[in-house]
């Protein structure tokens, strides 16, 4: 399955998770932690990338998933 960037975007008073591309939400949050943890799973299970965006509608953070978590040394 081809990587699927998730957007974690401000939609009105919520938090919404929106696939690249998609004109759609994907999801509606209450708060922005939410929506990041929901597009976290998703990115995950697709390989892909999640970019945070602020209040401010600017890319405040990335974080990749496409090969999953670290896992420690030891």
């Amino acid at each position: 399955m081809a990587a699927s960037s998730q957007y974690v975007v401000r939609r009105g008073k919520r938090w919404a998770v929106r696939k690249s591309g998609a004109e759609r939400v994907t999801r509606h949050f209450d708060t922005q932690q939410e929506a990041l943890e929901a597009a976290r799973r998703i990115a995950r299970n697709q390989g892909g990338d999640v970019y945070i965006f602020g209040r401010d509608g600017c890319i405040r953070g990335r974080d990749s998933q496409v090969n999953g978590p670290n896992p420690s040394d030891g």
